[in-house]
């Protein structure tokens, strides 16, 4: 028997509590909703059209499920000296109320996994996608000795909702839930007025300064009235395939996906992940030696592909009749001239130039810089998204 594919089956088949809900009321008051398995849980795919929902998380509000992420506590008086040790970024001198993200290495500097890491007082909250916990978990678990750290985790006292577009947080607001200027990854224990009537909503706000988005934590049985009363507020549900629209044209990678455990920190190009003042960490002097002696060979970056084309993860980028690089991730965009490909990849770094012309597959593709919207003239630009059909 396959032991590690039986585990990941059992795991991967968990159902949010959100999405518990809405099959239950789907049974009864319509058409389900189509589900898959999106970063370890079941969620609602799409909710009309993924490209209309997309529409609302770039122009308006949309809401989804963040029921595939999960908490991890750490408590104890070495919490934060072993925590500090053990991921890329710097988690010693994070402020009560914040967090960081940060990468897990193996000892060869090869990532293990990605998370969020907060500062709640007493505790440290690790949070992550679900399709990660186990590996995470087992790794603390090998890294503790004779630390005073103990591991738990909470994931079943706690669900999230998302909120993401323009118009976040006056739906916030129009939902009874008053939330302030938040910095990125600032955690907030709002003040709830809304109907779910919650007796303990956080609010955390996005990493990227540049959008308006949000995580709301609730117990799982305030789930779906929360879900509610923000849709009530205004805001359009969102289904996995819009989000993952969403990540691609904002050129964010996705653990499992666009990161694996081959791949070295600097290769992604996700520098915010990294403190180099910090002191040692697993993993620490690969990242240091890359550092000083210079860039890595291959970097993450975003491809924009001519037309509709028959482009998949795995295809190969070709140079000069030479591969130099793969997809990892492909979105097709509706734009006000057609349709168009978009991807995400790595590439040779002295190919990848923004501007460069490549070829994958048989189509012609453009190296794009991240995200998508910051592309040179004749490239995407976000207010000619998704125009409507």
């Amino acid at each position: 028997m396959n032991h590690e594919a039986l585990r990941y089956n059992q795991y991967s088949m968990f159902r949010s509590p959100l999405q518990d809900a809405l099959r239950a009321q789907m049974a009864t008051d319509g058409p389900p909703v189509r589900e898959s398995d999106y970063r370890g849980a079941m969620t609602a795919a799409e909710f009309t059209d993924a490209h209309e929902e997309f529409t609302a998380l770039l122009n308006g509000c949309g809401v989804y499920d963040l029921g595939f992420r999960v908490r991890i506590s750490l408590k104890g008086g070495d919490r934060v000296r072993w925590m500090n040790g053990m991921v890329t970024n710097n988690i010693r001198d994070l402020a009560a109320g914040h967090g960081v993200y940060a990468f897990l290495l193996n000892p060869q500097g090869r990532i293990l996994g990605d998370m969020n890491v907060y500062n709640e007082g007493e505790t440290l909250i690790v949070e992550t996608d679900r399709s990660q916990i186990e590996k995470i978990l087992a790794t603390f678990d090998h890294y503790i000795i004779m630390d005073d750290v103990e591991v738990t985790d909470i994931s079943e006292k706690w669900t999230a909702l998302g909120l993401m577009g323009p118009k976040s947080r006056a739906i916030l607001d129009a939902a009874g839930i008053a939330v302030p200027e938040l910095r990125p990854l600032q955690a907030h224990a709002a003040q709830c007025r809304c109907d779910c009537d919650c007796l303990e909503c956080t609010v955390i706000r996005g990493e990227d300064a540049q959008q308006e988005s949000y995580e709301l934590w609730v117990a799982p049985k305030n789930a779906y009235k929360t879900w509610l009363a923000l849709i009530s507020g205004g805001a359009i549900p969102v289904g996995s395939n819009a989000l993952e629209i969403r990540r691609i044209i904002d050129g964010v990678p996705l653990y499992g996906v666009d990161i694996r455990e081959r791949d070295l920190p600097q290769e992604t190009e996700q520098m915010h992940a990294l403190n180099f003042n910090k002191g040692c960490y697993v993993g620490q002097e690969i990242v240091e030696r890359i550092r000083s002696r210079g860039n890595v060979h291959r970097k993450f970056t975003g491809f924009l592909i001519e037309g509709l084309a028959d482009v998949v993860a795995g295809a190969k980028i070709i140079s000069g009749e030479k591969e130099v690089g793969e997809i990892t991730s492909v979105a097709v965009m509706r734009t006000a001239s057609g349709e168009q490909t978009v991807a995400l990849g790595y590439i040779r770094r002295e190919i990848g130039l923004p501007g460069r012309e490549v070829t994958v597959g048989t189509a012609k593709a453009i190296v794009t810089q991240l995200p998508f919207d910051t592309v040179a003239p004749g490239g995407i630009r976000r207010e000619s998204l998704l125009q409507p059909r």
